[in-house]
């Protein structure tokens, strides 16, 4: 079944973004399936993690209310299209891993071209046909904690404490310890 989402809503998603794309139409319909399955009211304490930076994060951003400020948006830098999605509050959730071939056999309609074609695929097929499911037990991820400023000895720069490094009997943000440590 074609996207759900209403068509408004999309055309902002793809204001936020600045484009519209095949990248952004996974993230559109990942957070559709996000939103199908998980109750995304007031009460929820959801968290997403995506392992990719491409442009479908900025989808579900905008269309779940995750994000990197509010700590519930996490980047595993992975390179996959898969996307967790976790209700803390009922523990539920799940895995979506997004399977390029199942739009393979798309046909670009007379005057698209083939980017044009990919997005109207991605948006037009069923969500189970986009999308490996599996079911997450725990969390992905902590919940946020606020920690300790520290200021590195070296740009003496304010640094999240779990950020400082330790070399040569100095505390260094990670910057300054790589201009020493070069294995990072």
């Amino acid at each position: 079944m074609a996207c759900t989402i209403d068509e408004k809503k999309i055309e902002e998603t793809i204001e936020f973004h600045g484009h519209s794309c095949p990248g952004l139409a996974i993230g559109i319909r990942a957070a559709e399936l996000a939103l199908n399955r998980l109750d995304f009211g007031p009460e929820a304490n959801m968290v997403c993690v995506v392992e990719t930076d491409m442009c479908g994060v900025d989808g579900i951003q905008y269309l779940t209310g995750c994000t990197f400020g509010k700590g519930n948006l996490i980047h595993k830098d992975f390179g996959k299209a898969g996307f967790t999605f976790f209700d803390r509050s009922k523990s539920q959730g799940f895995r979506a891993l997004f399977q390029d071939d199942a739009i393979q056999a798309f046909e670009p309609a007379k005057g698209e071209n083939e980017k044009e074609a990919r997005t109207r695929a991605i948006m037009d097929a069923d969500l189970a046909d986009l999308f490996t499911v599996s079911p997450v037990d725990a969390p992905p991820v902590r919940p946020a904690r606020i920690l300790e400023s520290m200021v590195c000895q070296e740009c003496k720069e304010k640094v999240m404490e779990s950020r400082i490094r330790r070399y040569a009997g100095k505390d260094l943000c990670i910057p300054c310890f790589s201009q020493y440590e070069q294995k990072i």
